[in-house]
């Protein structure tokens, strides 16, 4: 048997990329993000100060949410990651795939998973399961955007939500396009025609 079919469009070139943030549309600015990420922090806080959690980011998109917000926390945590994904660089979601698991031990702790945006929640059930099963003593979710539409598992949702965005295809601030374009500060939409595509 050859190698495994990739389903995955080609890559884009970099040129493609560039014209792609040059038309996007921006949905939510720095100083929005900044402000939402300011928020979401002293509600954690408030919540889970006390329980000296372990924050959970979900590669590869909530590390930039997870690492902004935790330059924000006055309370002691650890910070340990999984890596769990549907789109592997496509726009479009498929199968779970573990990448990694957690590395500490998450019996008996206080977890706060962090994610950059619960769309239709496939990929956080499968976290949050993966979390329960190992007996924690208390799951939160913290995600930087959620989407508006009403395609949600049943039962999934986030404890702690920084920004809406429209059922669109977002990029900024750890989401990415293609992979490229995490590192923006802002969040923006691909533009309609780039959409169709």
């Amino acid at each position: 048997m050859g190698a495994r079919e990739d389903a995955r469009p080609p890559a884009p070139t970099p040129a493609r990329v560039a014209r792609v943030r040059a038309e996007a549309e921006e949905i939510h600015g720095p100083a929005a993000v900044s402000a939402a990420l300011d928020r979401m922090a002293g509600a954690i806080g408030r919540a889970l100060g006390d329980s000296c959690p372990i924050v959970l980011a979900v590669m590869t998109g909530g590390a930039v949410p997870a690492v902004r917000l935790m330059r924000r926390f006055d309370f002691l945590h650890e910070f340990d990651y999984v890596h769990a994904t549907r789109y592997g660089g496509a726009t479009r979601g498929g199968e779970i795939e573990w990448l990694a698991r957690p590395r500490l031990s998450l019996r008996g702790r206080s977890v706060l998973i962090v994610d950059d945006i619960l769309d239709e929640g496939h990929t956080l059930k499968a976290i949050q399961g993966l979390c329960r099963d190992a007996g924690v003593s208390a799951l939160h979710t913290a995600v930087l955007t959620r989407k508006l539409h009403e395609r949600c598992v049943p039962g999934v949702s986030a404890d702690f939500v920084g920004l809406e965005v429209p059922d669109r295809y977002i990029f900024g601030v750890g989401m990415d396009y293609h992979e490229y374009l995490r590192q923006l500060d802002g969040i923006y939409a691909l533009a309609e025609h780039d959409e169709r595509e």
